[in-house]
């Protein structure tokens, strides 16, 4: 099996409100429909540190800021060569 991947997904005030609980279901589904959940550890975080660029997911450490659900499904795809 390959590595696991480190999903953060801030849900801090600032990036729940710009829409990071739509993300979170977007990221769910994903995971779900392509069979990954042995693959993903995701976690929530309290604040990424960068709310004014939020909405703000982590994925492996590296920062994602401006997040939408087209953005997220790209990175999604990119991460899992889907």
């Amino acid at each position: 099996m390959s590595e696991r991947v480190e999903f953060e997904v801030c849900l801090g005030s600032s990036c729940f409100s710009r829409g990071n609980k739509n993300m979170l279901k977007v990221i769910e589904d994903f995971i779900k429909e392509n069979n990954l959940s042995e693959r993903v550890n995701l976690n929530g975080s309290h604040c990424l540190g960068n709310c004014v660029k939020g909405p703000n997911i982590k994925v492996n450490g590296k920062l994602h800021s401006g997040i939408d659900r087209f953005k997220i499904t790209g990175i999604l795809r990119n991460t899992f060569d889907i």
